[in-house]
C-alpha cells in the first residue's frame, strides 16, 4: 500500500524539497518521517507547503528587485585608475578587488569584495569589464579603466 508524503529534504531517486510523492507506507513510516526527510501529505501540511512556497516566491521577487537596482547603480559607475606602467602597457603593480571595492564605496555602493569576480588582478592598461555577482543570480558588469601615470 502506498502513501503520499511531502519531502522536506532532497532524497536521491525520489525527489527534491517540496515534492509530493507516493512511496510504500513502511518506507515512509520507518525511514523518511523519523529521519526528518518527509512529512505526511495531509490537508494541513499541503496548505502549509503552499503558503511557504508563496512566501519564498515573494522573498525571491523582492531580493531580485533589490539586486537589479544595485546592478543598475554599479553599471553607471566607471572605476578609473592611474598607475605607473611600462612602455608595453604592463603595470608596475596591479588593480585588485580591494581597489575596486574602495572605488565602489567612494561612489556610494557598498559591495563585499568577494562578490567582485576578478579571477586575477588587472595588470595591463586599457578598459576591462569585471563581473560583480549579486544576490538571486544577478550579475552586474563593472567598467574599469586603467591609465598610465604621466611621468
Amino acid at each position: 500500500m502506498n502513501t503520499s508524503i511531502i519531502l522536506r529534504e532532497n532524497v536521491d531517486g525520489l525527489g527534491t524539497i517540496g515534492d509530493v510523492v507516493s512511496v510504500k507506507a513502511g518506507y515512509a513510516r520507518n525511514y523518511l518521517v523519523p529521519q526528518g526527510l518527509a512529512s505526511a501529505a495531509n490537508d494541513h501540511n499541503v496548505k502549509e507547503l503552499d503558503h511557504q512556497k508563496r512566501q519564498l516566491a515573494r522573498k525571491l521577487e523582492k531580493v531580485t528587485k533589490d539586486a537589479e537596482g544595485i546592478k543598475a547603480r554599479i553599471e553607471k559607475v566607471t572605476c578609473t585608475f592611474t598607475q605607473r606602467a611600462s612602455e608595453e602597457g604592463k603595470l608596475f603593480g596591479s588593480v585588485t578587488s580591494m581597489d575596486l571595492e574602495t572605488k565602489l564605496q567612494e561612489a556610494g555602493i557598498d559591495i563585499d569584495r568577494k562578490k567582485i569576480q576578478l579571477s586575477e588582478s588587472i595588470k595591463s592598461l586599457g578598459e576591462h569589464i569585471v563581473p560583480v555577482k549579486l544576490d538571486a543570480g544577478v550579475v552586474a558588469e563593472l567598467k574599469v579603466i586603467v591609465k598610465a601615470e604621466e611621468v
